[in-house]
């Protein structure tokens, strides 16, 4: 499902006001709490924002956005105000649609999901002639949540608790009006930056071009949808949402406003994967798999080959487990790159950035060591000094699976290990791809 989602107003168009508070602002807020809650709650979601930041953006431009990325729905997030006696929720589909429309359907169904959480007065579903009800394509719909200028609703409206509950309530109507699937636990998810979907193969090759010369790493990804041939302009795939909205503002700055974040997911055996075990992948691979999301990487391959070796440690997936810890050695979290510490070892916060080792090699052997505490209750095999500071404060043996880290390396953790699974299985599926591209090279000469 692919969601067109808008909060109302922004930049120079603030909206209403109220109590000390801006509609532009708020609806924001729920905007990109509806946002989170559906990539990390379902699956096969994509979302696309009018805005995520306090910017002027007409509602031509909005329409216009919408329907040229072929939509299924349109969401538009608002506050109401009124000479501060009114109060409650009210939603709008467009006024000359019938009772009967699946527009009307979808109002049906996500208007008393969003009355169960949020407090209000039930003003009622209405129909209205507004902009982006009228010149929307697809079926479209526009809250009003709570009237701002009123001290009752502006009380609730202040409270991050409740704008958290009523966007839920958007997200659960979206859910069972478009029969979403959630999650599973054993399920991974991939958060990728989609700069632009065009029907055109040369008019995504002409955007990755374009993204080059900012700066910004990107490749076509042909996808059907709807039985229908796109080219998706992909610039990232991150494990964490957050380094997803990071890498999407980045796109955004480089003037690509019809950038948005979609989501895959991968399944996890519940049986769990040995940290123990023989290196697959080659040095070379792993260092090119980097330098394809970073080329400003520097060559850690071989050291995950060689002390993973040693240590009877997998390698290649120690070496996934740095590219999650340092965002593909960006470093974009509290860790710096002079640290040399590719795993997060001791990193806590801010205030604490964790250990730090004499070279790229150091830190990559106190890496092994570390997971080697977790895998194994064999004594530490003597040929290479302890440069692990935290080894003994290891449960000896605790997690012998990538997935056992969950809640131990990473705190809460959930997923964890999953996440380190799915960069090791995009590493194994780059090789394949090499190796078929290599063999239909040789076919040809």
């Amino acid at each position: 499902m692919k969601l067109y989602l808008d909060p109302g107003h922004g930049g120079s168009d603030p909206g209403a006001s109220g109590n000390g508070l801006l509609e532009k602002d708020i609806n924001l807020d729920i905007a990109l709490r509806i946002r989170s809650n559906l990539l990390d709650g379902y699956e096969n979601v994509e979302v696309l924002m009018s805005r995520t930041e306090d910017s002027t953006k007409s509602l031509t431009e909005r329409t216009d956005e919408a329907n040229v990325w072929g939509a299924d729905y349109y969401l538009s997030i608002h506050c109401n105000a009124f000479n501060g006696t009114a109060q409650g929720y009210e939603d709008f589909i467009h006024d000359r649609l019938s009772d009967s429309s699946i527009t009307a359907q979808y109002q049906d169904i996500i208007h008393p999901e969003v009355m169960k959480v949020n407090e209000l007065v039930d003003r009622g579903q209405k129909k209205a002639n507004f902009h982006v009800l009228r010149e929307s394509n697809m079926p479209a719909l526009l809250t009003e949540n709570g009237f701002i200028d009123n001290a009752e609703d502006a009380a609730l409206i202040k409270q991050a608790a409740w704008r958290e509950k009523v966007a839920q309530g958007h997200v659960n109507g979206l859910a069972k009006a478009f029969n979403l699937q959630k999650k599973t636990d054993n399920t991974v998810t991939i958060y990728k930056v989609i700069a632009g979907s065009f029907r055109s193969r040369k008019s995504a090759e002409k955007r990755v071009a374009y993204l080059d010369s900012e700066g910004i790493e990107a490749f076509v990804s042909p996808i059907i949808l709807s039985g229908k041939q796109w080219y998706r302009v992909q610039t990232g795939a991150f494990s964490l949402l957050e380094n997803a909205e990071a890498r999407l503002e980045e796109v955004k700055r480089a003037g690509i406003e019809d950038a948005y974040i979609t989501t895959e997911q991968v399944k996890i055996e519940q049986t769990g994967y040995p940290i123990l075990g023989k290196t697959q992948l080659s040095p070379e691979l792993m260092n090119q798999f980097v330098k394809n999301i970073n080329p400003d990487a520097i060559e850690l391959g071989m050291y995950y080959l060689i002390y993973g070796q040693y240590y009877g440690i997998r390698g290649d997936i120690a070496f996934a487990q740095s590219m999650h810890e340092t965002d593909y050695l960006r470093f974009t979290g509290v860790v710096q790159p002079e640290q040399n510490n590719f795993c997060g070892l001791g990193a806590t916060g801010p205030d604490n950035p964790g250990a730090s080792f004499e070279s790229p090699e150091e830190g990559v052997l106190a890496h092994i060591q570390h997971l080697y505490a977790y895998a194994s209750s064999e004594p530490l095999p003597s040929e290479y000094p302890l440069v692990d500071p935290r080894f003994n404060l290891v449960e000896r043996g605790s997690a012998t699976t990538w997935e056992a880290l969950n809640g131990k390396w990473a705190v809460p953790g959930d997923n964890y290990g999953q996440s380190i699974l799915q960069i090791y299985e995009q590493m194994l599926e780059t090789s394949i791809l090499e190796l078929e591209s290599t063999l239909q090279e040789l076919k040809a000469n």
